[in-house]
C-alpha cells in the first residue's frame, strides 16, 4: 500500500459552507455527522456513561409518553438549510414520523430536545445546540451531564420562554426528574447503574 492509497480526502466544504441538503446526500459521511452553521460535525467515540444515559432517557419517556408523542434518540432536526443537529434524545410528535426510512425531523414537530454531554461536545451541547434549539421555537430542553464521585447523571430542564424566545432554567435534577411538561414524565436517574 503506497501513502497515497492510504490518504483520506475529505470533501472541501462549499465557500458559504454546507446545506442541510448536503449533509444527506454527501457520500461516505461517517454516522451521526450533524451541521452546525453551515459546517460538517463529526461525532468521537463516546462514554459508557453517554450510552447509557440515553437508553435511560429513552425507556423513561416512552413509558409515559402519550399516543400523541413518540420518542427517538440520535435524529438529525433540520432548524433550517444551515443546520441539522441530531440531539441525543427528541420527544416528536407522532404525525411526523413517516416510516422506517426517515432520517430526520424538521424543528417544528421537536417537543423536547436531550443533549448528553460528551467530552468533545461540551460547547455544542451547552452554547450552540440550546440557542439553536430556542431559537428554532422547540418548548423543552434538557442537558445531562455526568456528576459527582460515582459519576451519576444530572438533569438541567429548560423551558422557552415565549414573550423571550429563550430557555429557562426550571429545575436541576439528581435522582429522579419528575415534571409535567411536555407531558407528565417521572424517570428514576438513579437506575443507570442497573443498566
Amino acid at each position: 500500500m503506497t501513502a497515497e492509497s492510504a490518504e483520506h480526502h475529505w470533501p472541501v466544504p462549499p465557500p458559504d459552507g454546507y446545506t442541510v441538503d448536503d449533509l444527506f446526500t454527501l457520500p461516505d459521511l461517517p454516522p451521526h455527522t450533524e451541521l452546525i452553521d453551515g459546517s460538517l460535525v463529526f461525532v468521537s467515540p463516546q462514554r459508557d456513561f453517554h450510552s447509557v444515559v440515553i437508553d435511560l432517557l429513552v425507556n423513561g419517556l416512552r413509558s409515559t409518553a402519550p399516543p400523541e408523542l413518540k420518542v427517538r434518540r440520535e435524529m438529525t432536526v433540520v432548524i433550517d438549510k444551515r443546520n441539522g443537529p441530531e440531539p441525543d434524545v427528541s420527544v416528536v410528535r407522532a404525525e411526523a414520523v413517516t416510516g422506517r426510512r426517515q432520517t430526520r425531523y424538521a424543528a417544528a414537530d421537536i417537543l423536547l430536545a436531550i443533549e448528553v454531554v460528551s467530552p468533545d461536545s461540551e460547547a455544542r451541547d451547552r452554547d450552540a445546540k440550546p440557542h439553536k434549539y430556542a431559537a428554532a421555537g422547540i418548548p423543552h430542553f434538557w442537558l445531562v451531564e455526568m456528576a459527582g464521585q460515582d459519576d451519576a447523571p444530572v438533569v438541567q430542564v429548560y423551558e422557552r420562554g415565549e414573550a423571550t424566545g429563550t430557555y429557562a432554567l426550571t429545575g436541576i435534577y439528581h435522582d429522579r426528574v419528575k415534571v409535567s411538561a411536555p407531558y407528565p414524565i417521572d424517570i428514576d436517574l438513579t437506575a443507570v447503574d442497573e443498566l
